[in-house]
């Protein structure tokens, strides 16, 4: 079975590899264009490696920084809720939230307060670290960390779901809310393909599984600079 998936990973790779090789990315400076490909061809793209967590430590990524911008005295995590807010919160000084409305996709829920809310890394710091980012710079790791350029980087959600989450890849956790699961895989498969990360044989085949149940789901995602 597993050299079945490998096979067939490593002739859908080619052929995808050949058809985005066609197009140049990041072209005398020029950012790479978003490329969109059904769920399946997205999963197959992925490389696959063993993951290693060896030397990871969390501050190996720096987080939160200033932000885009980083005049206005918000942090990266104040940004996402600010973006993210359904009503909008009123923002005071220091970059206090008060007031304001998200909801939480993982699930299913409403909050009213920023404090009920935690910033999900979607592929956790982590998962990356042993998904390729142990290989990285520091400033690299930092602007994983801290990517406000994908809209499916950074998540806004419920504290309880984020931790029951924690560095879990799709093979151990989904969101427990209905209808949801195509969407996250989707998002999750969009953010290792824009940062060039790995999957191991237990995530690419739960992937895959995943996958054939999301017949009708693409996957987007913009290569980071």
């Amino acid at each position: 079975m597993i050299k079945n998936l490998r096979r067939a990973a490593l002739a859908v790779t080619l052929v995808v590899l050949a058809l985005l090789a066609s197009t140049p990315a990041q072209a005398h400076g020029r950012a790479a264009e978003p490329r969109t490909l059904p769920m399946a061809t997205a999963v197959g793209v992925l490389p696959l490696a063993e993951e290693v967590r060896d030397g990871y430590q969390r501050t190996s990524f720096r987080h939160w920084n200033a932000g885009q911008n980083p005049t206005d005295g918000c942090n990266t995590r104040a940004e996402v809720l600010i973006s993210e807010a359904v009503d909008p919160p009123q923002v005071l000084p220091g970059c206090k939230l008060s007031g304001g409305r998200w909801w939480s996709y993982y699930d299913a829920r409403w909050v009213t307060e920023a404090g009920g809310l935690d910033v999900d890394h979607m592929v956790p710091l982590a998962e990356a670290w042993d998904s390729g980012a142990s290989q990285w710079t520091a400033q690299r790791r930092e602007a994983y960390a801290n990517d406000l350029d994908a809209l499916t980087s950074l998540i806004a959600v419920t504290a309880a779901s984020n931790r029951s989450k924690a560095d879990k890849d799709p093979a151990e956790w989904l969101p427990p809310a209905a209808g949801v699961t195509c969407r996250y895989t989707s998002e999750w498969v969009g953010t290792k393909l824009r940062w060039g990360l790995t999957v191991d044989t237990v995530e690419f085949e739960a992937l895959t599984r995943l996958a054939q149940d999301c017949p009708d789901t693409n996957v987007t995602f913009d290569p980071a600079p």
